[in-house]
C-alpha cells in the first residue's frame, strides 16, 4: 500500500466531529442526544437571506471575483463602521469561512518550517490549520483556576524565537469564553512591536460579549503591517453552513498574497455571498437580541454546573463556550461513554473532549468543551443528565 504524507498521518481528528459515529449510534437506539459538543447556533438565520437568496438575478450561478463580489465586500465596509472599525474595500478579502481566513494568514505570514505562538487551551482547528500551512505552533499555558487569563509578557517575549512570525488572538475565545482586556491586548501589542511579529486576531465572537465590548486590534497605533483579522458569519449571523468570511489588513504586501491565494482558489461562492449581503445591514436591536439569548443561555449552564459536586468552571465572558473540568479520570472516555452507555430519561448529551484543544501532553485530561447552543430548557436538561451521569460513572474521581 503507498503510504500517505507525514502531513496527512499526523493531522489530528477533531475532538469536536469525532465522536459523531456515537452520537449517529445512540439515536439508532432510540436515544435523544443534545449536542453541545460543537459551535453550531440553534437560532434562526435571518429571513433577510433567504429573501436575497429567493431573489438571485441570474440562471447560471458563476464564477465571482477572487476578492468577493462588490456588494458582499461593501456590506462588510458597512459592518464594520457600525461597530466602530473603519476598513476600506481593498482592505478586505472575502474568504470560504473564517478557516479560510485564518490559513492564508498563516500561509502568508510564515515559510515552512518557521513558528507562532498561541496560547492554550486554543481552538482545535489553528493546530491542523498550521500543520497543513507546513507551520509550527508553541503554545504558552492560561489555567481555569485565573479564568484562562493571558500569560505574563516576560512569559511571552520568552517564548519568541528567531523562527516565530505570528501571536495568534482569540478576542472572545474559543474554547474559554475570555475576553481580553485593554492591558492585556497592550501588552500583547507592545511584545509584537518589539518583536517585529504579526497578530493574527479572530474576532469572530465580536458581538457575544457579556461585560462590555470587545476590544480589537485593528485600529492599533504603528502596528497598521503587523495586524490581521479573520472573521466569520458563521456565528454572527446562525449561518455555519454559508462559509463565508473574510481576512483583512492594512498591509499592503499581505493584501496581494491573500488576492493570489483566492484565484488560486478562484473564487468562494457566488451564491452564497449574494445572499448574505442583507446580514451586513441588520440593526443593533439583532445583535443585541442574539447576545442577550446567549448571555441567558450562559447564565443558566454557569448556574447550573457550578451545583454538581467536583465541577469546576469559570464564567465566560464572551463567546458561547465553556471550558469545565469535571471529577473524571479521562474526559474523553467520559465522552464517548455518554453516547455509548448511559442515558438518562431517554437523553444524553453531546461534549467535546477538551484535550484535543491543547497541544502539551497530558492537558485537558479531565475537561470538556460546553457549546451552549441550545435553547435554555434543553440547556438545563443537559446539566442534569450530566449530574446524573457523574453519579454513576465508573471512572469519576
Amino acid at each position: 500500500m503507498l503510504k500517505i504524507s507525514q502531513r496527512g498521518r499526523r493531522i489530528p481528528a477533531s475532538p469536536i466531529r469525532k465522536l459523531h459515529p456515537l452520537a449517529v449510534a445512540a439515536r439508532e437506539r432510540g436515544v435523544s442526544v443534545i449536542n453541545l459538543n460543537i459551535g453550531q447556533p440553534d437560532l434562526p438565520t435571518p429571513h433577510e437571506f433567504f429573501d436575497a437568496a429567493s431573489k438571485f438575478p441570474t440562471r447560471t450561478v458563476a464564477y465571482s471575483p477572487s476578492q468577493g463580489i462588490q456588494p458582499y465586500i461593501d456590506g462588510l465596509v458597512h459592518y464594520y463602521q457600525q461597530v466602530g472599525l473603519t476598513v476600506q474595500p481593498h482592505e478586505i478579502t472575502g474568504t470560504i469561512g473564517g478557516s479560510e481566513a485564518i490559513t492564508m494568514a498563516l500561509l502568508c505570514c510564515a515559510n515552512p518550517g518557521q513558528r507562532v505562538l498561541c496560547f492554550e487551551p486554543f481552538y482545535t482547528n489553528y493546530y491542523s490549520l498550521a500543520m497543513t500551512a507546513g507551520v509550527h505552533m508553541d503554545v504558552l499555558p492560561t489555567t481555569i483556576d485565573d479564568g484562562f487569563r493571558p500569560p505574563k509578557e516576560e512569559e511571552i517575549r520568552a517564548a519568541i524565537t528567531p523562527r516565530t512570525r505570528a501571536i495568534i488572538i482569540c478576542n472572545p475565545s474559543n474554547p474559554t469564553g475570555t475576553v481580553l482586556t485593554k492591558d492585556e491586548l497592550d501588552m500583547i501589542a507592545r511584545v509584537a512591536l518589539e518583536k517585529k511579529i504579526f497578530i493574527i486576531s479572530d474576532e469572530v465572537y465580536r458581538e457575544f460579549c457579556y461585560e462590555g465590548a470587545a476590544l480589537t486590534y485593528w485600529n492599533y497605533p504603528g502596528m497598521d503591517d503587523q495586524i490581521i483579522l479573520a472573521d466569520s458569519l458563521s456565528k454572527r449571523y446562525s449561518a455555519c453552513g454559508v462559509r463565508l468570511g473574510c481576512v483583512v489588513t492594512k498591509n499592503k504586501g499581505l493584501q496581494q498574497a491573500f488576492l493570489r491565494i483566492g484565484q488560486s482558489r478562484l473564487s468562494a461562492g457566488t451564491f452564497d455571498m449574494h445572499a448574505c449581503v442583507p446580514l451586513f445591514y441588520l440593526g443593533k436591536d439583532y445583535y443585541a437580541g442574539v447576545t442577550n439569548e446567549y448571555r441567558k443561555r450562559r447564565d443558566a449552564l454557569t448556574d447550573g454546573l457550578q451545583k454538581i459536586p467536583g465541577v469546576k468552571c469559570h464564567k465566560p465572558e464572551g463567546a458561547f463556550y465553556m471550558l469545565t473540568e469535571l471529577p473524571v479520570e479521562d474526559a474523553d472516555k467520559f465522552c464517548s461513554w455518554l453516547l455509548t452507555d448511559f442515558n438518562h430519561e431517554g437523553a444524553t448529551v453531546m461534549l467535546a473532549p477538551a484535550n484535543g484543544f491543547y497541544l502539551t501532553p497530558g492537558k485537558g485530561q479531565r475537561e470538556v468543551r460546553i457549546a451552549y447552543v441550545v435553547e435554555e430548557p434543553r440547556l438545563r436538561q443537559a446539566v442534569t443528565i450530566l449530574e446524573k451521569a457523574l453519579q454513576v460513572y465508573p471512572g469519576k474521581l
